[in-house]
C-alpha cells in the first residue's frame, strides 16, 4: 500500500490534480486517522497494511467510528470518504488486480445525507468564558491547550489553518497579527486581542521558540512537530466533555473545532460589526457564506439589511488599528 500512497501524495495530488498544499495536508490527516484506526483495531503497523486489509467493511466501520466516537459531522464524514475514493481510483490504474476489490467496495459506499440549513453550532459568550478557563495552566499540556483554544476562538481560524501556523506567521506589536493560510493557498492577516497575544508570547518563550525559526510550527502534539487536526479535535472534545460535566445546563450541543469559528463570527455580528468585515476576517470568498450567521438571528439581519447594502462594500478591508473587534475581544 505504501508505494502507491507515496506516489498519490507526492505526484498525483500536487501535479496531476493540482491541489493546494493545505488540501494535501488535510488528505494526509485523513489517511493518518485511517491507518491509526487499523492499527488499533487490527494490530497492523501502517507499513504492513495491504489492500485486502481495507476491504470487508473496514472503511465503512472506520467512517462509522469517525461519526460515533469522534463526533464528525456528515459533511466531514463525506469529505473523508471522498479522499479514500480518490485514492482507490488512483490505485486502480497502478495495481488493477490488487486494488480492484478495494476500489469497487469504497466506490459503492453511499455519501451520508447532510442536513440542509443546519444551524451553525456556536458557544455563547458565557460558555466560551467557562471553556477557556478549564485547562490547567500548571501543566505543560494545559498551558498549550489554553492558548490553542484561545487562539482558535480569537482568530476564527479553521482547524487546518491553526495547525499550519508557524513562528514566521506571527507579528507581535500593537496590534499583534497572525497570517493564516487558508483554502486554495489564500492568506489573510488578522488581529488578535492583547490578552491572547500575551498568552501566545508567554507560551512561545516557555517553549523556547525564537523569531528566526520562521518555519517552526507554533503548536505541536506529543508525537508530531506540527499539531494534526485529529489532535486538535481531541483537545476540543476533552474540554467540551469537562464543560458539560461542570455545566450541563449550558453545554447542550455537539461542538467541534469549527464551533469556535462560528462563535467568533456570531459574537462579532452581535457586537454590530458589519458582515463585509466579518467576511474578510473569516476569509470567505463570498458574502453569501457569511450570511449564514446573520440568518441565525432574524432581528440582526433585518437591522443590517435595513441600514446598509451588504453587497456595496464586499471588499471592505479591516483597519487593524481601529477595528471594533479589538474592543470586543478585550
Amino acid at each position: 500500500m505504501l508505494p502507491p500512497l507515496s506516489e498519490f501524495f507526492n505526484e498525483y495530488l500536487p501535479k496531476t490534480r493540482g491541489l493546494s498544499a493545505n488540501t494535501i495536508k488535510s488528505y494526509k490527516d485523513i489517511f493518518r486517522l485511517l491507518l491509526e484506526y487499523i492499527n488499533d483495531k487490527k494490530g497492523l503497523l501502517p507499513e504492513k497494511v495491504e489492500f485486502r486489509h481495507l476491504e470487508k467493511g473496514t472503511i465503512e466501520a472506520w467512517l462509522n467510528w469517525l461519526c460515533e466516537q469522534r463526533g464528525c459531522s456528515a459533511k466531514t464524514r463525506n469529505h473523508r470518504l471522498s479522499a479514500v475514493v480518490s485514492f482507490a481510483r488512483f490505485t486502480l490504474h497502478r495495481d488493477f488486480g490488487g486494488a480492484l476489490s478495494f476500489c469497487s467496495e469504497v466506490e459503492h459506499l453511499p455519501q451520508k445525507k447532510v442536513p440542509k440549513n443546519k444551524e451553525a453550532v456556536h458557544f455563547s459568550r458565557e460558555e466560551m468564558s467557562i471553556l477557556l478557563r478549564l485547562p490547567n495552566c500548571v501543566t505543560k499540556t494545559g498551558r498549550r491547550d489554553r492558548i490553542v483554544l484561545s487562539i482558535l476562538y480569537a482568530s476564527g481560524a479553521r482547524a487546518q489553518e491553526l495547525c499550519d501556523l508557524t513562528v514566521g506567521d506571527l507579528r507581535f506589536g500593537n496590534p499583534t497579527t497572525l497570517t493564516l493560510h487558508g483554502k486554495g493557498d489564500k492568506t489573510r492577516t488578522i488581529v488578535i486581542p492583547e490578552q491572547s497575544a500575551s498568552l501566545l508570547k508567554a507560551y512561545m518563550k516557555h517553549n523556547q521558540m525564537k523569531d528566526v525559526e520562521v518555519v517552526r510550527h507554533v503548536f505541536s502534539s506529543q508525537t508530531h512537530e506540527q499539531m494534526t487536526i485529529s489532535c486538535l479535535e481531541a483537545i476540543v472534545k476533552k474540554y467540551v466533555k469537562a464543560a458539560k460535566e461542570l455545566r450541563p445546563d449550558l453545554f447542550k450541543s455537539e461542538y467541534t473545532p469549527h464551533s469556535f469559528r462560528h462563535s467568533i463570527a456570531m459574537h462579532m455580528l452581535e457586537s454590530g460589526i458589519p458582515l463585509p468585515v466579518i467576511k474578510t476576517f473569516l476569509g470567505h470568498v463570498s458574502i453569501a457564506t457569511t450570511m449564514i450567521y446573520a440568518s441565525a438571528n432574524f432581528e440582526l439581519v433585518s437591522k443590517y439589511l435595513r441600514d446598509k447594502d451588504p453587497y456595496a462594500i464586499q471588499d471592505a478591508q479591516i483597519n487593524l488599528r481601529d477595528s471594533p473587534i479589538l474592543q470586543f475581544l478585550r
